[in-house]
């Protein structure tokens, strides 16, 4: 629903320059909602400011300070923060006996550690009034997949962290929740779904494509909206059936 910008919720995109990222910005923008878009690719996000008329803010998101940084500007812009979206990621694919020590390190700092950021920063700039939290998981955190261990580790605590916290944080009214996505088409993936084995992965999701960016995006939005406000403590599954469905084996 298209709404009037001097009353709309306020939120803070992290990770805006990415397929997931970029997709709710824009959700959210056309919805002109108030926005802070956070990033690291400087050119890209430059860019996205101008396209969608946000202000930005670049820097890594594994340096918890910094994320309180940007949780304050929004604050200090918009004088109220109603929704925080934490759409950082990455994506390794190794064995665990593969996976060096400096790859699992870094595996959970981008994916675990800057949930962890964004929860403890968002918390002081919404307990007066509440707000929604929404965090990325995976299915591969669900379901055993090969070679996603350190992955599939990090994105289990990301579920785990998003539990507790709705626990911790309801008496304020601040909702968590996560998304927890099957194979999705970004830059990310690129590669692997333009090899040999795209049809195999296609054919693990039930619903028979990988996903898009926008059917992940337009679940957060939903998640943030003000009016889903008896929803929290969920992970919810947008993964075309992979964690939970058998293909049909097709004869």
């Amino acid at each position: 629903m298209i709404q009037d910008r001097s009353t709309a919720p306020c939120y803070v995109v992290l990770g805006a320059t990415g397929g997931i990222g970029s997709a709710l910005a824009r959700h959210l923008a056309a919805a002109r909602c108030k926005l802070l878009l956070a990033g690291r690719k400087t050119s890209v996000l430059a860019g996205m400011g101008v396209e969608l008329d946000a202000p930005t803010m670049f820097f890594d998101a594994t340096d918890v300070e910094k994320v309180e940084s940007c949780l304050c500007r929004a604050h200090a812009l918009f004088g109220r923060v109603d929704g925080v979206a934490n759409c950082i990621g990455s994506l390794l694919l190794k064995p665990a006996h593969r996976t060096t020590p400096k790859e699992w390190e870094r595996t959970i700092a981008t994916n675990l550690t800057t949930a962890y950021a964004t929860l403890r920063a968002s918390v002081p700039v919404m307990k007066d009034h509440g707000g929604s939290v929404v965090l990325v998981s995976s299915a591969a955190a669900r379901v055993g997949l090969p070679n996603h261990e350190a992955i599939a580790a990090a994105k289990a605590g990301v579920a785990g962290l998003t539990l507790s916290a709705a626990a911790t944080y309801a008496s304020m009214g601040i909702r968590v929740n996560a998304v927890a996505p099957g194979l999705v088409r970004t830059a990310l993936t690129q590669r692997l779904l333009s090899s040999a084995g795209a049809d195999a992965a296609r054919a693990m999701h039930a619903l028979g494509r990988v996903g898009t960016p926008e059917d992940v995006a337009s679940l957060i939005a939903w998640m943030l909206d003000p009016r889903q406000d008896w929803i929290t403590g969920q992970v919810f599954g947008v993964d075309g059936g992979l964690a939970t469905v058998r293909p049909k084996v097709r004869a």
